[in-house]
């Protein structure tokens, strides 16, 4: 069913599939389009209609779902781990935090309110001790496990071998230099969830010189890559030197730029450069995943 990535990784590391599939058609981020992303919003309110274009995914050979952590995906994990059988082999790529979640908990419960919705069920004693402990030690360790675990809690049961840190937290740590923290994360979901870290972020070059600063050898990243420099924050010449010459795993998104260039070009562009693992986009169509998967069957 899946489709493996032909990039050679290291002995004991956990090879990507070749394409991953993105949750931002979902949630009504698009680009490009505002006007898209309205509608694709108002379209997929229902998690049977999410569900319907992940079927059609799954279909394809598509079994790696790279996801936030919003709190429909918790509907979504519910559905695949009622049915392992039909979703053999299906796996979360779960990206977190989810800002905008902790943000409209604190406004409607408050603080306290928040944090006991999202602290895990298991060990809640334990997790409200680690956190009013960091909080009153400036403990950074405490509190990035506190809420790493907060988040892992609704995939319990299903298949995580990658958790990702997302771009908000990686480039606000990378623009305050506090490198410690991407060691943290890693340790932690390595230890607890062995899984691989991952971060996500919109400057490539910059994260990989942190990275190498935090001792996180050929780390997993994410970043936009694309033939047009679409968000490419560092410039087009520091991204090639980086694939090129850095140690590290490549997952490339934005790769159609937000459909600013033709599947085709755009993919036959990504696959000439050295050290893609991955590509990660996203689709609410058959036909779109359908000429997605076929074209990376060609020319990847």
């Amino acid at each position: 069913m899946t489709l493996e990535s032909q990039v050679p990784v290291e002995s004991g590391t956990r090879q990507l599939d070749r394409i991953l599939f993105g949750d931002n058609q979902f949630f009504g981020v698009n680009h490009m389009s505002e006007e898209k992303a309205r509608a694709q919003s108002m379209r997929f309110q229902r998690v049977d209609a999410v569900m319907d274009v992940l079927d059609d995914a799954y279909a394809a050979g598509i079994s790696s779902f790279m996801c936030t952590t919003h709190d429909r995906i918790a509907e979504i994990v519910d559905r695949v781990r009622a049915d392992p059988q039909h979703y053999e082999g299906f796996t979360f790529l779960p990206c977190m935090p989810y800002a905008h979640k902790y943000a409209d908990a604190v406004t409607e419960s408050g603080m306290l309110g928040a944090l006991r919705r999202f602290l895990p069920e298991e060990g809640m004693l334990n997790a409200m001790v680690r956190g009013g402990r960091s909080v009153a030690t400036k403990d950074i360790e405490g509190l990035v496990t506190l809420l790493v675990d907060a988040e892992m809690a609704m995939f319990r049961g299903v298949s995580t071998p990658v958790v990702w840190l997302q771009n908000v937290v990686v480039d606000l740590l990378l623009g305050l230099g506090f490198t410690d923290a991407f060691d943290i994360f890693a340790r932690h979901v390595r230890t607890k969830y062995g899984a691989e870290p991952g971060f996500i972020t919109m400057n490539l070059p910059m994260l990989l010189g942190a990275l190498d600063q935090a001792g996180i050898e050929n780390p997993l990243v994410c970043s936009n890559i694309n033939k047009i420099g679409f968000r490419m924050s560092g410039g087009m010449d520091a991204y090639r030197e980086a694939l090129d010459a850095r140690p590290f795993r490549a997952v490339a998104m934005s790769v159609f730029a937000s459909g600013a260039i033709p599947p085709r070009e755009a993919l036959e562009w990504i696959f000439a450069q050295p050290h893609i693992e991955s590509i990660v986009f996203g689709a609410s169509s058959r036909a779109h995943i359908r000429q997605t998967v076929d074209l990376v069957r060609e020319l990847g």
